[in-house]
């Protein structure tokens, strides 16, 4: 299924966003983002500097490494292209969120961290994605640990406490290790 047709329109902004999910060597696990935004017209930032058309305003890197646990272990960010000349220095700011769990709390003590001039829009608004492909990427290794206790109830519409899939889970659950003793 597909959007349904629009009216003739023209694009102004194109924001891509790709991230990925990396199991390392060392038994830690690479989760990164980028972020390129760019327009169809030219466009001139506040201080009258001109980015020309269909080049990156924005063209941001973040890597977060986590342990199985989900302890961020270390954070790495660049800035490739962006409108103001200070706006790479914000990368480090993310600093501040090394040692946070990914888990409940983790928005609000990314807010704490990160919020308002302590860090930078584009990469704070990047770390919540990128919790959910931290979540998929370690879906296997974490799978095999999961318990009653680790299924994420009413998180979502598919784990809905009186959903078809809870259901199946608690009665896998139940019933135990399939080939146990």
């Amino acid at each position: 299924m597909a959007l349904p047709p629009s009216v003739e329109r023209e694009e102004l902004h194109h924001r891509s966003i790709d991230m990925r999910g990396y199991r390392r060597s060392d038994g830690l696990f690479d989760i990164e983002a980028r972020l390129i935004d760019r327009k169809t017209e030219d466009m001139h930032n506040s201080l009258g500097q001109r980015t020309s058309a269909g080049d990156a305003i924005h063209h941001m890197l973040l890597r977060l490494v986590v342990d199985e646990d989900l302890l961020i272990v270390d954070v790495a960010a660049c800035t490739l292209s962006a409108p103001y000349a200070q706006c790479p220095e914000a990368t480090l700011s993310l600093q501040r969120i090394k040692g946070l769990r990914i888990g409940a709390g983790w928005s609000k003590a990314v807010r704490e961290r990160l919020g308002a001039a302590q860090g930078c829009t584009h990469l704070t608004e990047l770390l919540t994605p990128l919790v959910t492909v931290a979540y998929q990427s370690l879906w296997p290794v974490r799978q095999a640990k999961a318990t009653q206790a680790t299924i994420k109830i009413d998180s979502c519409h598919a784990y809905a406490h009186a959903g078809l899939l809870v259901q199946h889970l608690q009665r896998m659950q139940a019933a135990g290790p399939a080939n146990g003793p």
